[in-house]
């Protein structure tokens, strides 16, 4: 379901980023429909139109699928409005709701590479009126340079994509900074970031598309690009990016490049098909459009009645379910649960994230069952005749189901992707059969590949072992309200469980292992929230150990996590704060953790400049020093470090108190430990997941008010 914004302040997000105001006549629109005057819905319908479909049409390049997915846009717009309650923000409201279905979309048809701009809206408008002889250099300069942005646009990730399709519109003056914020959803100060970030991504890849158009071609350039297939991708952006970034050939073409804010402006506008905007006024007219009480079924696109899905540029049987979905009472469920249009707050706490929950105990109609010994053609997903892959199963599932995997190896041959959201009454959940261990073996998936890719909300993963991926083992991209619990995921050629992207929302990681994940250069991290967006995410009770990078990174992630109890031994470094794309100022917490043994440090600001909270944590043996705070401004009492490569020494603006290194601070030396020796950390988990039980680096008194507890 797509809420409306809540609250009454007239800003959105939680940097109150302010949109601008809707006019009076279309306020009044708004009003006028919440109370059931379809003339005023058909008119304001109209008017909001054309942009949905501009910003649809960009990111989709044109493809058949387009008026299918305004009408899955504008069916959410007439299904929610009921519930604006800011009749100003309708504009920006429904430009939300659009940038979240193009999101949904990607993720169910699996289009990787649509990109914003089609090559056809490339070419310059041609004046009828002027003849070609007299245009001039410079116009002639323009066109060839909209034609590389077009080109250029293709090498930027699937979410910088997302961010220049809206700050299309913000250059055309449609849309305000506020405006584009409340669609990103993010703070205004965040969607600045974003917008710099991808205008960088943006400049190196008109860099790149300029050099390998030259005649002739940069020799450095040509050796760099040996092995490329001829498609644009992030990886070779990376790597070319590199070469032209610092070769004196290709990069002094950069003083030539027109900024992108005069050249998106002039390239073509895609034209609403004449029939949309028709088939509203035709289907919301009649009063007996929809049968008395046909409620739409949100999940299928269907209305009793009414035809399925909306043909190639005919609307007329789509937009009866926007006259059914406008009659349904303001408190009636939505069939399909709730979207990423909901606002960004964290839930309260899942059932089983406090503990280990049992495996299933029962055979439920409900389960879908896969066995290594399964089949695919011949089973049904019954306990008797089990799947032979999580990949099936992961297709067939719905919300308030489980996927039950039985004991054993399973071996995917290509990545598993999980895109089927579950909701919060009904969550997905993919676990161990009662009394099995069944083992995830990702080493057949393509080297390069995500192994496991999430974009699915409210999902619960749990008590499965994931080993031997090529690449990043686990990449949940934009999920929300997902618990992972009892985890053991190890031994991958990247990272091991990776939170991503921009709507990464109340998620838990707990009792969870992430261990000896690290590519052929050494690099390499065991649970990694990064590159992204969304509150209430936390990590409590894991441990990361023997990985080739970051036991825990949260480098370039934009909001505030939590981690709580987590030992991290023997990495590059134990916990990272910051780092990555972004030196944005993050205040993360960390409460109770340990770390010890690690290459370089304990615990890493990493230039996070953001008012870290650091509490009860203690650091042992760490090759640098146990804690790196030169960049924080934050807040750092009760922690202990013992025997690490150098003392810790704060930065200025860091507030440090009962600290074992402050002058006041209490004195505790390793003699003070329980036991100095790690084994009984490093051992296995007792049966019910939880932590072994150690007292290692735990002070033989108790009532010691310094240093990590050592227990669960």
């Amino acid at each position: 379901m797509d809420h409306p914004p809540q609250g009454g302040t007239g800003h959105s997000g939680k940097g109150g980023a302010p949109c601008r105001e809707a006019s009076p006549h279309e306020s009044s629109l708004v009003r006028a429909a919440q109370d059931g005057d379809r003339t005023a819905l058909e008119e304001l319908l109209t008017g909001c139109l054309p942009l949905v479909h501009r910003i649809v049409a960009r990111a989709l390049d044109g493809h058949a699928d387009t008026d299918d997915l305004v009408q899955e846009v504008m069916l959410r717009v007439v299904r929610g409005l009921p519930r604006l309650r800011e009749p100003a923000r309708f504009r920006s409201w429904a430009v939300a709701i659009t940038y979240r279905q193009i999101q949904q979309y990607r993720r169910r048809r699996r289009h990787p590479h649509v990109e914003p701009f089609p090559e056809h809206a490339a070419a310059e408008p041609v004046d009828p009126r002027a003849d070609f002889a007299d245009r001039s250099v410079a116009e002639l300069v323009l066109a060839e340079q909209r034609r590389d942005i077009v080109r250029a646009s293709r090498w930027l990730e699937r979410d910088d994509r997302h961010v220049l399709a809206l700050w299309w519109e913000e250059t055309a003056g449609v849309l305000s900074r506020g405006e584009l914020a409340e669609a990103l959803r993010l703070p205004r100060s965040h969607t600045a970031v974003r917008v710099q970030r991808m205008k960088e991504q943006l400049q190196t890849a008109r860099l790149i598309v300029g050099g390998l158009s030259a005649v002739p071609r940069c020799p450095g350039l040509t050796a760099a690009a040996r092995g490329w297939d001829g498609q644009p991708s992030g990886l070779w952006r990376k790597r070319l990016g590199r070469h032209v970034r610092d070769c004196p050939a290709c990069g002094s073409r950069r003083a030539g490049l027109i900024p992108p804010e005069r050249l998106l402006p002039g390239i073509a506008v895609l034209p609403v098909p004449t029939a949309l905007p028709a088939g509203i006024g035709e289907l919301l007219g009649p009063a007996g459009a929809v049968p008395a009480g046909a409620a739409p079924d949100l999940a299928s696109h269907t209305v009793p009645g009414a035809r399925p899905r909306l043909a190639a540029g005919a609307a007329a049987a789509g937009l009866v379910m926007l006259l059914g979905a406008l009659m349904l009472p303001p408190g009636q469920t939505d069939p399909a649960g709730p979207s990423r249009s909901a606002p960004r707050t964290a839930p309260a706490p899942a059932a089983g994230v406090t503990g280990p929950s049992p495996s299933p105990s029962t055979a439920d109609a409900h389960d879908l069952y896969v066995a290594p010994d399964g089949s695919d053609e011949r089973g049904d997903g019954s306990l008797a005749r089990p799947y032979a892959t999580l990949g099936k199963a992961a297709g067939l599932v719905r919300p308030g189901r489980r996927i039950v995997l039985r004991g054993g190896v399973h071996r995917p041959a290509e990545p598993v992707v999980l895109d089927t959201d579950g909701s919060a009454g009904k969550p997905i959940t993919l676990t161990a059969y009662r009394g099995e261990r069944p083992v995830l073996d990702l080493s057949r998936v393509a080297e390069g590949e995500w192994a496991v890719v999430q974009r699915a909300d409210h999902w619960t993963v749990r008590d499965l072992e994931v080993r031997g991926a090529r690449g990043h083992a686990w990449v949940c991209d934009g999920c929300a309200h997902g618990v992972f619990d009892g985890l053991d995921v190890h031994h991958s050629g990247g990272s091991g469980l990776v939170l991503r992207g921009e709507g990464t929302v109340g998620n838990t990681v707990v009792d969870s292992d992430f261990h000896d994940n690290h590519r052929a250069n050494g690099d390499g991290t065991g649970l990694a929230i990064v590159f992204g967006a969304g509150d209430g995410n936390t990590v409590r009770r894991c441990r990361a150990w023997g990985n080739g990078g970051d036991g825990v990174d949260l480098g370039g992630f934009m909001d505030p996590v939590l981690l709580e109890g987590n030992w991290s031994y023997g990495n590059g470094n134990g916990f990272t704060f910051g780092g990555g794309r972004t030196t944005a100022a993050v205040a993360h917490v960390a409460r109770s953790n340990a770390a010890w043994d690690n290459e370089g440090y304990g615990f890493n600001d990493q230039g996070n400049t953001g008012p870290l909270t650091l509490e009860r944590n203690s650091s042992y043996r760490n090759g640098l020093a146990g804690y790196r705070l030169a960049d924080s401004s934050g807040t750092v009492t009760g922690n202990a470090a013992w025997n690490d490569g150098r003392e810790t020494a704060p930065g200025p603006a860091v507030r440090s108190a009962g600290n074992t290194w402050d002058a006041a601070g209490p004195v505790v030396s390793v003699s003070d430990l329980g036991s100095q020796d790690p084994d009984t950390a490093q051992g296995p988990r007792r049966a019910d997941g939880s932590l072994p039980r150690t007292v290692f680096l735990r002070p033989r008194d108790p009532a010691t008010p310094v240093g990590a507890p050592m227990t669960s």
